[in-house]
């Protein structure tokens, strides 16, 4: 056993023991490539067949090759798929050109608590890690939420000897996060080894690529030439350049990330 695999095995874990506690369950997918490789794995920790429903949140303004993707995939794996949306929030003109915090709570956070409430999810499944951004380094393998979505990040439940809180207080839901293991560069080797299908967003052209995708009027590319997988590890192994550069969100103040994700984002 290699370390993927070691990693790997941890995360299937986690996803069985989930599974075990919790009836009302889901997986989030954005189509990225974290989340992607989640859904692999949780694949196949269930020998290919998801027992429970596959969330994509739709802010209605990602990029039209995540949508295609996701439409291709969805009916390839055979995924039950539930498509979360903040009509409401839309038909009144929500969009990034504001503030890219209200936007995001209104059409990422709304549409998801509408979804659990509609759903019954008693938790979910998010493929983020500690390494992608300093306040997701706070978070727990099972991370309670309140009934008013709220993260506090002063109070995590321990976690010792792969021992999790798997059981839910009244009101509350789990947020289960099976990677906060695995590093960026993880990732792409295990993508390389497994050859799971990625958005092409995330290959070079014209010597700019995008490292990390959503909503396309959130998201810039960064310098690349880095327009296959084996060039994207080795371009990882050098570089300086922080993951989610390219994310308007993360610009707009200092603790924008923090506050999004103490109202209950992802």
């Amino acid at each position: 056993m290699d370390y993927l695999d070691e990693l790997e095995s941890k995360t299937i874990y986690i996803v069985r023991e989930a599974y075990f506690r919790f009836k009302k369950m889901a997986l989030l997918w954005s189509i990225g490539k974290d989340s992607t490789s989640l859904l692999w794995m949780v694949r196949k920790a269930f020998f290919g067949k998801i027992p429970f429903p596959v969330v994509h949140i739709d802010t209605g303004y990602k990029f039209q090759k995540i949508y295609e993707f996701r439409d291709k995939y969805s009916k390839e794996w055979g995924l039950e798929l539930v498509i979360s949306k903040n009509e409401k929030a839309l038909a009144s003109g929500m969009s990034p050109k504001g503030s890219k915090m209200e936007c995001c709570t209104m059409l990422k956070t709304q549409a998801l608590k509408e979804t659990i409430a509609q759903e019954n999810f008693e938790a979910l499944l998010l493929a983020i890690r500690r390494d992608e951004h300093g306040i997701r380094a706070k978070e727990r393998y099972f991370s309670p939420r309140k009934e008013d979505f709220q993260w506090n990040y002063h109070d995590q439940p321990a976690e010792l000897w792969e021992l999790y809180k798997s059981k839910q207080d009244q009101g509350e839901h789990l947020r289960i996060h099976p990677m906060l293991h695995w590093t960026e560069l993880n990732i792409w080797e295990y993508i390389y080894r497994e050859k799971i299908p990625i958005v092409d967003l995330y290959l070079a052209k014209n010597g700019m690529r995008y490292r990390s995708i959503g909503c396309e009027s959130c998201c810039a590319p960064v310098a690349s030439n880095a327009n296959s997988i084996k060039k994207i590890l080795h371009e990882l192994r050098t570089t300086n350049t922080a993951e989610r550069s390219g994310r308007a969100q993360d610009k707009e103040d200092a603790y924008t990330m923090q506050k999004l994700r103490s109202l209950g984002y992802m």
